[in-house]
């Protein structure tokens, strides 16, 4: 999705929404109610980026539908498919990442020329750079989508679904999260659909195609931003981006999804922003019991804000959000990608974080090609990954990470 540091009493909560005892917890080492963290000043221990001015190889062009003038200094439309906007992430198991792609110009009026992938990343930290191995495009060629789709070939477009959460099954298979419906997407390992678009009850977008004359309840792309999959591998947990019609501004409704019997299961939780006008980024499994979620402003460069990455945890009545991360405070002290002892990464939209190991995160920018100009004003963002090292161990299941 296209869009201080203070935590204050009250907002820094998790408020669960389905009725159940709150239960001890004898692990956590979260933070007080007041919302202030155990969690001291996290390290930046790798920087690679790619630049943002990377096509694939062959691709179709795209872009037509931005006009003919610059925009951050580039010209549409462009010559090829734009190896950017990673709305989420996938750790493999031999140092590559597969990465989703946003919808692609921030609109379904403006994305039709933009084919939607999964592109397979590999950082190499030592150079600062990052490899582009390979990918591959989503499509419904056995016709699950019950509606029109933009192109004959049903090859699926930013006009047909905005994609922005992904993860993998131990058949390999993929869960993507979309948020024009919101919908579940369940694709091979080769990008083909493999089940009709899973609805998400009570709740539609303005893009949904089965609204008729209904009105939406949820604002324009505000679907499904993040989404967990839990550590044993039988239950998805959706987030939205944004708050549904009725509820209390600045929460956002998470739901339980089991695959086994491909239903939600009717559990539901809340997460409350630290401001209504801020939103949510991403979200990963610790354990079974714990998230990491990022939540972000929608502010980019010096005037960027709040860009925090939180732990939060469903067993609780009254759940707090612990700070882990602060992302316009790293402490740098090698200096690496050329900065200074404190690292900023002042992104308008950041949406993709990973468990590499106890201590350790992988987070990227979603870089809103050729829109967001966050790191230097006036030029397109590129798509930079880091690694952050925390100042203590999440305690998180072996399984995330392994």
């Amino acid at each position: 999705m296209r869009r201080r540091m203070t935590i204050t009493i009250g907002a820094a909560v998790l408020a669960l929404a389905v009725s159940a005892p709150a239960v001890a917890d004898p692990g956590q080492s979260g933070s007080d109610r007041s919302g202030r963290s155990e969690f001291g000043r996290a390290t930046l221990t790798g920087f690679a980026s790619l630049p943002a001015l990377t096509f694939v190889p062959g691709s179709e062009p795209s872009g037509a539908q931005l006009g003919t003038a610059p925009v951050n200094g580039v010209t549409p439309p462009f010559p090829g498919q734009p190896v950017q906007g990673f709305s989420g992430i996938v750790r493999r198991q031999d140092g590559t990442f597969d990465v989703l792609s946003d919808n692609g110009y921030g609109g379904k009026a403006n994305s039709a020329d933009f084919l939607l992938r999964v592109h397979r990343v590999k950082p190499d930290f030592k150079r600062g750079k990052v490899a582009v191995l390979g990918g591959f495009d989503l499509s419904d060629p056995d016709g699950h989508v019950g509606w029109a789709l933009t192109r004959a070939d049903r090859k699926l477009t930013g006009a047909d679904f905005d994609v922005e959460s992904i993860v993998r099954t131990s058949d390999g298979t993929y869960w993507i999260g979309d948020e024009f419906g919101p919908f579940l997407l369940h694709f091979s390992a080769t990008g083909r659909l493999l089940e009709a678009p899973i609805p998400l009850p009570g709740v539609k977008a303005p893009e949904n195609p089965s609204l008729g004359g209904e009105q939406p309840n949820l604002g324009r792309s505000k679907g499904f931003e993040g989404m967990a999959r839990s550590v044993d591998g039988r239950t998805l947990y959706p987030l939205l981006e944004g708050t549904v019609t009725g509820d209390e501004a600045g929460t956002l409704r998470m739901n339980e999804f089991d695959l086994r019997k491909r239903a939600y299961t009717g559990k539901r939780w809340t997460y409350r922003l630290e401001s209504p006008d801020n939103a949510i980024g991403d979200m990963i499994a610790v354990d079974r019991h714990r998230f990491l979620v990022i939540e972000r402003d929608n502010l980019e460069g010096d005037a960027a804000r709040t860009k925090h990455i939180y732990l939060v945890d469903i067993r609780h009545a009254d759940l707090r959000k612990t700070l882990v991360a602060d992302l316009l405070d790293l402490a740098n002290p090698h200096g690496l990608g050329g900065f200074g002892e404190t690292f900023r990464f002042p992104f308008q939209t950041i949406e993709d974080v990973v468990i590499l190991d106890d201590r350790t995160l992988g987070v990227l920018d979603d870089n809103n090609f050729p829109f967001s100009a966050g790191r230097t004003p006036g030029r397109p963002d590129d798509n930079e990954f880091i690694t952050v090292r925390l100042s203590r161990p999440l305690l998180a299941d072996p399984r995330v990470y392994r």
